[in-house]
């Protein structure tokens, strides 16, 4: 008797499906459409959420309001960022990249950020940042404004000399050996002026612009200070319901009652802070 080909079943395949709300898309698409422009961006998610939508007029004006809600989030968080900024003392600010022989990307990050809580808390730093991937190899890196007080720098700060890809020379740049043996690569760079922190806060916040990465603070950075207000020093009411005061460049600062002095920055750092 000649033996039978054995016939197996035939197995449907199951066609996997994901189950998300159009924001959650839209928020996928924008990560995905980073480097593209402004209009590239938005034809590129109206594009791929058309046929989500009954036309493409009611796909572009939701890509609108999505677009419009991402600019008023970003201008809120520079907002933010500039409040908290202007109120601390940073004097550094730092480049951090991984070397793949001592870290994945993954390691890098839960490292780092658990070096950074330790120094905050033995040794009194503070810090705000973001993380950023370089255009060409898509490294990840972390951009930071730092407040490191004397005493407090481990390791050695070491003068070294490399060829910058970027800008195609040989530069020096002051490297930490701390984090060079721990992490890969750091960069310090002495904040000594309010133009360098300005500088410093546009580089931050162009990151964050670009990539629609979030900021990372450290505890304890206040984005006010508390001051009883005097009519004389109030130039008008602002705001869409008037309930905001413009205040003359010289007003008083008040604790409870307590003249304080004029605002300095002396002064200000005297006076309560709050969120």
């Amino acid at each position: 008797m000649e033996n039978e080909e054995e016939i197996k079943p035939a197995v449907e395949k199951k066609v996997r499906s994901r189950t998300m709300t159009r924001k959650e898309l839209f928020e996928e698409l924008y990560q995905k459409s980073a480097g593209q422009s402004r209009s590239a961006r938005k034809k590129f998610i109206v594009r791929n959420m058309k046929p989500y939508f009954r036309n493409e007029d009611s796909t572009i004006k939701y890509v609108e309001v999505q677009f419009e809600r991402k600019l008023r989030n970003l201008i809120c968080r520079r907002i933010r960022l500039t409040r908290k900024v202007n109120l601390q003392d940073f004097n550094y600010f730092c480049t951090f990249t991984y070397d793949g022989a001592k870290h994945t990307e993954e390691s890098f990050m839960r490292k780092l950020r658990g070096c950074f809580k330790m120094m905050c808390h033995r040794k009194g730093w503070k810090y705000v940042g973001v993380w950023e991937r370089s255009p060409e190899k898509q490294r990840l890196h972390f951009h930071g404004l730092f407040y490191i007080p004397d005493g407090a720098m481990p390791g050695e700060l070491v003068e070294v000399k490399d060829y910058s890809p970027i800008k195609k020379k040989v530069q020096t740049t002051i490297q930490n050996t701390y984090f060079n043996e721990r992490f890969g690569r750091s960069d310090f760079k002495t904040v000594d002026d309010r133009s360098m922190l300005g500088e410093a806060i546009a580089y931050l916040t162009k990151y964050m612009e670009k990539t629609g990465e979030k900021m990372v603070y450290s505890k304890g950075l206040p984005q006010f200070f508390i001051s009883d207000i005097m009519d004389e020093d109030i130039v008008c009411t602002i705001g869409n319901e008037e309930k905001k005061l413009l205040l003359y460049d010289d007003f008083s600062c008040w604790d409870e009652g307590c003249y304080m002095g004029q605002v300095s920055k002396g002064v200000i750092d005297q006076m309560r802070k709050c969120n």
